[in-house]
């Protein structure tokens, strides 16, 4: 009756502790709906990476959250230090930290501003700061870090500054990040700034070897969530039950919004619809004149009701009946195919980061 993620589990942990050797620096990423795996499992996972140290060689003292709204997520279940990724600003749950959990987290600070700000709300607060990159989202700029390091070093203990590293968030889809990252890394040591660590995104291991090579003087930290937890997606399975099937000729009227059946098959009702993230699709990064085709070919599916849905019967995606609904989903099987019986499950093809699982079953 569910929309269900199967995790291999011991390919799956395999994987993780693969990876964490391979990136012995690394910032485990947790954030949103914890990639579809949920914030507090992978908290859990991410302490049972810190246990495996010895085993791994990574420490494994720091883990990422999207925001501070999910700290209490996974404060419980992981130990170590908690890195919020969304910069800090002086309002909001920022100001609302838990007394129990508020020396554990890492802020990132983006503007000089926030700067003096946080200093002042927390003389103790630790944080990291962030760079103004090719992303152009969050960060400062050459200057700003020579104004912080002024104001970093103008304290009578400078040890005493809660500065952690500085924070690169690197666009995706570029050929190598290597040359920016080599400029912002020669902008931080012009600005004076008393760090040699920099906590980095989007980096491949050879560009992390590489940079590692040229300075020798400066610890990289990946930060990694999408490779880590999903990186093996031969250990993800994700499926739907089916609820009922219904034999329809050609000009019925079914579903909500009155449509006529094209032709005669079968209407196969399957668990999953907008409340798990089926059928909301957010936009693309491909700007190629075949995604734009394929764009314009989708909306005229839709105006007519052909549209080919993420569920998979016999190794075919079979199209949407109509719209998904809030957790079921209505598809049209057409004559002469095999329809699957009530009770079985069926494939689904999921962007796990949008997704929310009825069920998220490890073996």
């Amino acid at each position: 009756m569910s929309l269900t993620l199967t995790v291999d589990g011991e390919r799956w942990r395999h994987h993780l502790l693969t990876t964490v050797t391979r990136f012995p620096g690394i910032v485990p990423v947790a954030k949103g709906n914890g990639y579809g795996l949920t914030l507090g499992r992978l908290a859990r996972r991410a302490q049972w990476l810190a246990e495996h140290a010895d085993e791994t060689g990574a420490p494994l003292d720091v883990l990422a959250v999207g925001t501070y709204d999910e700290i209490g997520e996974v404060a419980s279940r992981y130990d170590g230090d908690l890195l919020v990724l969304t910069p800090w600003r002086p309002f909001g749950a920022a100001l609302q930290l838990d007394a129990r959990t508020a020396a554990r987290v890492v802020h990132t600070v983006s503007r000089p501003e926030d700067l003096a700000a946080l200093r002042a709300h927390d003389p103790d607060a630790r944080f990291v700061l962030e760079q103004l990159t090719s992303m152009r989202r969050h960060g400062m700029t050459r200057r700003d870090l020579a104004g912080a390091a002024e104001a970093l070093l103008a304290g009578t203990d400078s040890r005493r500054s809660g500065l952690r590293g500085v924070a690169m968030h690197l666009p995706l889809n570029t050929t190598s990040h290597l040359s920016e990252v080599s400029r912002l890394i020669n902008d931080i040591v012009a600005s004076g700034l008393p760090t040699r660590t920099v906590f980095v995104s989007h980096l491949t291991h050879d560009e992390l070897t590489r940079l590692a090579a040229t300075y020798p003087d400066f610890t990289v930290r990946p930060r990694i969530g999408t490779d880590l937890w999903l990186g093996d997606r031969g250990a993800l399975s994700v499926r739907a039950t089916v609820l009922d099937v219904h034999d329809v000729e050609r000009g019925e009227v079914f579903g909500y919004r009155g449509r006529s059946v094209p032709k005669a098959g079968h209407l196969v009702v399957v668990s999953g619809g907008t409340a798990h993230g089926i059928g909301l699709e957010a936009p693309t990064g491909d700007q190629s004149l075949r995604a734009r085709a394929a764009t314009l070919a989708r909306g005229g599916l839709d105006a007519v009701g052909f549209v080919r849905s993420p569920f998979s019967i016999d190794g075919k995606q079979r199209l949407f009946a109509e719209p998904p609904h809030m957790q079921a989903s209505m598809l049209f099987v057409p004559s002469g195919a095999r329809v699957p019986r009530v009770g079985e499950q069926i494939e689904v093809r999921v962007r796990f980061t949008a997704t929310d699982f009825d069920r998220v079953v490890i073996d």
